[in-house]
């Protein structure tokens, strides 16, 4: 599935398979952890290109990216508005301050790891998939995920912040429902994600009928859409 999602969309790193390792369940093993303290974005790409990591609290170098994934808890600066507004992203601490508390998150204490690797390697069933590509590419997967098959129209919930931890890995985890993000500061500023890429996350359990979907329109309006 994943090498089909690859080749049909013209991907050029593979899609990544997020686990999120419960409270009291074992780490999987076939996985390293990180020399130092990474954040769920970098990890995130750093699995695209072929790592299979496993990131534990002791890990997790991002408190707001580790308290949407439930493994620390919500530092008092972020949930304040007073982290987001120093970066220069808000016009005030209440603005920010709104921000993180409409976010989606789970709760405190339920997460102990996340497990990332390319889907192809993966050895726990993914949680979440993650796709990072450009907008054109990003697009397919969207009617290949709702309205191939049920028609309507798509809602997307993003923020200026906590691209590829809340936007891309827990809103699909917690909605059952694809969701994109277009990136945010800290992704941006702290991983190799191109100016012109952005992320989606997909449910595992959409996976198979997304590739159904892709299949079918890759034998007709994806290659049509594509000649210039």
């Amino acid at each position: 599935m994943s090498k089909k999602i690859v080749d049909i969309l013209g991907l050029q790193n593979e899609p990544v398979a997020v686990t999120l390792i419960k409270k009291g369940e074992k780490l999987p093993e076939g996985y390293s952890e990180p020399d130092k303290p990474i954040r769920h974005c970098q990890s995130i790409m750093r699995a695209r290109k072929g790592e299979m990591l496993v990131v534990t609290e002791e890990k997790e170098a991002c408190p707001v990216g580790a308290s949407a994934l439930g493994i620390v808890p919500l530092p008092e600066k972020v949930k304040s508005g007073d982290f987001h507004y120093n970066l220069g992203l808000f016009e005030s601490a209440e603005a920010a301050s709104k921000m993180v508390e409409k976010r989606t998150a789970l709760p405190e204490g339920s997460v102990q790891a996340v497990a990332v690797s390319p889907l192809s390697k993966a050895r726990v069933k993914p949680d979440v998939v993650v796709v990072t590509g450009t907008p054109e590419q990003v697009y397919w997967l969207i009617p290949a995920a709702t309205t191939f098959s049920v028609g309507g129209r798509v809602t997307v919930d993003m923020a200026t912040a906590q691209a590829s931890c809340g936007d891309s890995t827990i809103i699909p985890y917690v909605t059952g429902n694809i969701n994109i993000s277009l990136g945010c500061f800290g992704c941006r500023k702290s991983t190799d994600i191109k100016p012109e890429e952005m992320l989606v996350g997909i449910p595992m359990a959409k996976i198979p009928e997304i590739v159904r979907a892709l299949e079918k329109m890759g034998a007709g309006p994806i290659p049509k859409s594509r000649i210039k």
